[in-house]
C-alpha cells in the first residue's frame, strides 16, 4: 500500500457489515489484492500513479491482501455477489456492490466515472 491512497486495511470479516454501513453514506472501493501476482502488483502500481485523492473526497477505500486473508475474500463473494478474482476492484454502494472490474479493466478514470455515474454520488 502507498501513500497515494489512504487505504484501510481489510483484515476481519466483520468489516464487511461495516463496509455496508458505511456504503449507505458514501460509497466503498475493496481492492483485492494477491501479493504473489505479477498482474495484481502491475494493476496495484498503475491504479495508485493515476490515483488522484481529490477526486474521490467522499470515497473509503479497503485494502484486502487475499493471500494473508482469504476468507475474507470468499465472504466478499458471497456478501457482494460478486464472482472471485484477483486483483478486484469493487464499488459498494447502499450495501451493494455497484461495479465489479478484474486485472487489466481496473483503472483510476473508470472508477471515477463509474462513481459520478450512479446518480446520488457527488464528487
Amino acid at each position: 500500500m502507498t501513500k497515494n491512497v489512504k487505504w484501510t486495511a481489510l483484515t476481519a470479516t466483520n468489516q464487511l457489515e461495516n463496509i455496508q454501513a458505511e456504503s449507505q453514506t458514501h460509497p466503498v472501493i475493496i481492492f483485492k489484492h494477491s501479493t504473489r501476482c505479477s498482474i495484481s502488483k502491475a494493476t496495484l502500481d498503475r491504479l495508485e500513479r493515476n490515483w488522484k485523492q481529490e477526486d474521490l473526497p467522499l470515497v473509503k477505500f479497503y485494502f484486502l491482501d487475499l493471500l494473508s486473508y482469504r476468507e475474507i475474500s470468499t465472504r466478499i463473494a458471497e456478501t457482494f455477489e460478486v464472482e472471485h478474482e484477483s486483483p478486484q476492484v469493487l464499488i459498494i454502494h447502499n450495501g451493494k456492490s455497484v461495479y465489479d472490474k478484474s486485472h487489466f479493466e481496473i483503472e483510476f478514470t473508470n472508477i471515477k466515472n463509474a462513481l459520478r455515474a450512479t446518480s446520488d454520488i457527488k464528487n
